[in-house]
Formats: structure tokens, C-alpha cells, sequence
């Protein structure tokens, strides 16, 4: 039976609970009144059930459809405003003991080349990532308890924190690395890392287990319980997500708001973000072998629902997807992307031979980190390299309770301001830069609170004067 409060993975994501969820949205997707009534408590910016957010996501009456983006482009805007964050990922090593069957890193794939890196060799990438500007990265690593033990994993963000380059620091390291120990994710809290990482692939218990046919990640049930032993080794801010293409999508959808409602059950605080990546093509990996592939409107709607169900939640979308798909779903409630990505180990500070190519997937946005910045302006949208919540200590449910009351947006809205002008002094071209200033005088006139308008200003001004790390 359905427990969001256990500990149990097989009862906060109970499989007949799923099965009935899907009956139940498939019944109702007709259904105007419900419907209406659903949207109607969606409205209230407290979030959905997954039985009724699994509705939404069902129904195919056109005018329906269109108040469901409406409604998620609203609460994106409302909660997070127009701003989009910006990160990269940093792969340290692609050895990896497991067998999953959809990802090139799988023990028993003999063609791709195995690298780890130094410690010299992540600071000459980490130097590359900060020339182009970035202050935010995801770490990965393969899961390989010799060749990635947690030791090395805590040297790196040790090497990584103290490189200060030019104007250049990196002032966040999320970390995306396989499930461990409670005392594993303390030492990772004692390093300084903003948000832990760890992608389900799929919630489908059966489809997990023939996913996984090896390796430590083929126990579904130490995998799906790796937040609540983070949580319970100090981490207060976790990320969830799956791999949409495994599994039947709707039954990936409904199993993913369960694990948000357990987290809010049990922590008294939801996933910080929720990351939505497809499966891709990669080294020996061909995802049409797949069969639950979704259209770019699937992928669109998923993205809507899962903005009106969890309206709190941070939505990532990587150079995974194309720029004309990014575009599409970026108003829908994405508020986090990647930019300049590579997913090969040791990609950023040397171009790797084609021969010797070691990325995890295949990347489908492949402009520069300027060219997204003033793609994201030209928008209308404010691409913020901030980070001061981590830094000022507003994470887990200082940072939910400021989110859900919607106050977030007075710090984000002046950091983000801060942290582009950092950016376009340093590091953006001509093009970028004329456009940024632009952007930012309209911007300012936009904060609320006339102290606050004005300390930006000031700020801003001390940064063009060569002064850096303004924060609130």
C-alpha cells in the first residue's frame, strides 16, 4: 500500500498504486469537471497530487491543454520570474563497474576509451569552464569503488573550490555520483556541495532490475533510497529525475511526483530540482532499441504538469535537447540549463580525438556558453551564474518556505542581475555585451523595493568598476 511517510522504496513508489494512478488519469481525461477542479487547486501554487496531476497530463481536450501550459508558464514566472540559471558539467572519470544497457560507461563496453582525471588535470578544466565564465558545475563520475573511491571524489571538489582564475571561481559544485553510505553524504555535506544529484533511470521496479543486469546500481531498492540517507547525512537539497525513453512515460511521471511527495512527507522538504533528460545516443548506445521513446510535445507537456504539480522545484534541461526543442519548454518551468556542455572526461581544456571519444552521450546544443547567454537575452530571459543561496545558507526549507510564500524572487531577481553584469564584463563579446546592458537597465526597474533597486545599482556600478561577488 502507498506510504509516502515509509522508508521503504516499494512503498513511497508502490507499483499497483502507479498502475491504479494511470487507470485512474486514463478514465478521467474526458472529464471536464475534474479537470477544471484540478486547475482550479493548481491555481492555489500549492502543488498537485500525483493522481491528479496524472490527469492533466492524460487529457487531450485541446482547450484544456492549452490552460495547462498557460497555467505552468504562470507559476514558472511567478516563482522563478524570467530568470534561467546556468551550469556545466564536469566529468571526472568514466570508469564504472556497473551494467546498465543504456549508457556507454557499462563495464562490459570494451571500444570506449577509460580516463580519470588528475588532480592537475581538473584544475586545467576547470580553468577552461571559468575562462568561458561559468560559476556552476555538476560533477560526474562513473561508479567504480577503486578508480572513484569518495576520497577522490572530495579531493576533486577540495581542487575545485580553491582554483581562483583571472576574475574566474567556481562558487557552486552540485554533484551527481552514484548512491552511498549516510557517512559517505556527510563527508560530501563537510565539502561544501550544493545539491546531490541521482537520476532513478526508471521507477519501474522489473524494468530497473533488466536495466541493471550488474553492478552495485542493480539493487533497486538501495538506489531509490539514496535521498533519504543524504537527507539524513545533512544534505537538505537533492535532486531527482529519470531517463525518459526506458520506461512508459506516464508510469515514469506518476512514480516521480510520489518520491517529491515522500521527500515532503518525511524531510518536510521536496526535491530542490527535478531534472527531465531523454535518452541519447552515445558510444555503443542506439536509444531507438528503446521503445518508449516520447515526441517534443510529450516532452513539453511532461515538463508543464510537472511545473503546476511541484511549483516549488527547480527544472533542469541539458544540452541533451536541441536549441529549438530548449526553446519550446524553457517557459513551461525550466529554470535551470546547461551551457557549452561536454560530457567526455577532460572535454573542456583539450578537444578530444574523435577516435578516443569518451562521452557519456551525445550532445544536441552545441554553441558556446556566449551564444546561449545571448540567445537566452534575446528572449527575454536573464541567464544568472548566481549562487548566493547556497553561500548565505538559504538551502533545504529555509529556501522551500521562501519559495513556496514566493519571497525567493528578491534575492534571485538582484543576484541574477549582479552575476550577468560580472559575466558580460568578463567574458561576453561585443554582440552579448550591448544586448546585457540593455537587458539589465530594464531589469532594474523591475525590483520592488526602492532600497534594494538602489543597492543594486550601486553594485552594479562597483562591478564595472572591476569589483566582483556582490550577493544578497
Amino acid at each position: 500500500m502507498y506510504n509516502p511517510k515509509s522508508k521503504k522504496a516499494e512503498e513511497f513508489i508502490d507499483h499497483q498504486e502507479v498502475l491504479d494512478t494511470l487507470q485512474y488519469a486514463e478514465a478521467n481525461k474526458h472529464n471536464e469537471a475534474l479537470i477544471d477542479e484540478i486547475l482550479q487547486k493548481a491555481r492555489e501554487y500549492k502543488g498537485l497530487s500525483h493522481r491528479e496531476a496524472a490527469v492533466l497530463l492524460d487529457c487531450d481536450i485541446p482547450e484544456k491543454n492549452k490552460e495547462i501550459e498557460e497555467l505552468a508558464a504562470k507559476i514558472k514566472q511567478d516563482f522563478y520570474g524570467n530568470r534561467i540559471v546556468m551550469f556545466a558539467p564536469l566529468y571526472l572519470s568514466n570508469y564504472c563497474v556497473n551494467g546498465c544497457v543504456y549508457c556507454p560507461y557499462h563495464a562490459q563496453n570494451k571500444t570506449i576509451p577509460r580516463k580519470k582525471l588528475t588532480q592537475e588535470e581538473i584544475k586545467k578544466e576547470v580553468i577552461a569552464l571559468q575562462d568561458m565564465g561559468h560559476k556552476r558545475l555538476a560533477l560526474e563520475a562513473g561508479e567504480d569503488p577503486v578508480n572513484n573511491p569518495i576520497e577522490y571524489i572530495l579531493e576533486s571538489i577540495k581542487t575545485i573550490y580553491s582554483i581562483q582564475h583571472k576574475n574566474g571561481a567556481i562558487r557552486r559544485v552540485n554533484v551527481n555520483i552514484a548512491a552511498t553510505t549516510v557517512e559517505n553524504y556527510r563527508k560530501l555535506k563537510e565539502a561544501g556541495i550544493g545539491t546531490y544529484i541521482l537520476f532513478q533511470e526508471t521507477y519501474h521496479k522489473e524494468s530497473y532490475e533488466k536495466l541493471h543486469p550488474t553492478g552495485p546500481k542493480h539493487n533497486y531498492a538501495y538506489h531509490t533510497e539514496a535521498m533519504d540517507r543524504a537527507m539524513e547525512g545533512g544534505i537538505d537539497d537533492v535532486g531527482l529525475g529519470v531517463l525518459f525513453g526506458l520506461e512508459l512515460y506516464r508510469y515514469e511521471f506518476a512514480a516521480l511526483l510520489m518520491h517529491a511527495e515522500h521527500l515532503e512527507a518525511t524531510f518536510g522538504v521536496g526535491p530542490h530540482t527535478i531534472s527531465v533528460p531523454r535518452i541519447k545516443r552515445a558510444d555503443d548506445i542506439d536509444p531507438d532499441v528503446f521503445d518508449n521513446g516520447i515526441n517534443d510535445d510529450i516532452f513539453a507537456k511532461l515538463i508543464a504538469c510537472i511545473r503546476i504539480a511541484v511549483p516549488y522545484t527547480g527544472m533542469i534541461i541539458s544540452t541533451r535537447e536541441s536549441k529549438e526543442c530548449r526553446e519550446k519548454v524553457l517557459h513551461l518551468g525550466v529554470s535551470q540549463i546547461s551551457g557549452a556542455s561536454r560530457t567526455s572526461v577532460g572535454g573542456y581544456a583539450e578537444e578530444e580525438p574523435e577516435e578516443e571519444n569518451s562521452a557519456q552521450f551525445d550532445i544536441s546544443d552545441n554553441r558556446t556558453l556566449d551564444e546561449v547567454v545571448r540567445w537566452l537575452m534575446e528572449m527575454g530571459d536573464i541567464p544568472s551564474f548566481c549562487t548566493a543561496c547556497y553561500r548565505e545558507g538559504r538551502t533545504g526549507d529555509r529556501f522551500m518556505t521562501l519559495c513556496k510564500n514566493g519571497q525567493i524572487l528578491n534575492c534571485c531577481h538582484p543576484n541574477a542581475l549582479m552575476t550577468l553584469k560580472e559575466y558580460l564584463e568578463d567574458y561576453a563579446t561585443e554582440p552579448t555585451k550591448k544586448i546585457g546592458y540593455e537587458l539589465i537597465e530594464r531589469e532594474i526597474e523591475r525590483v520592488p523595493n526602492p532600497k534594494v533597486k538602489e543597492l543594486v545599482k550601486e553594485k552594479l556600478k562597483a562591478i564595472g568598476e572591476g569589483k566582483r561577488d556582490f550577493r544578497l
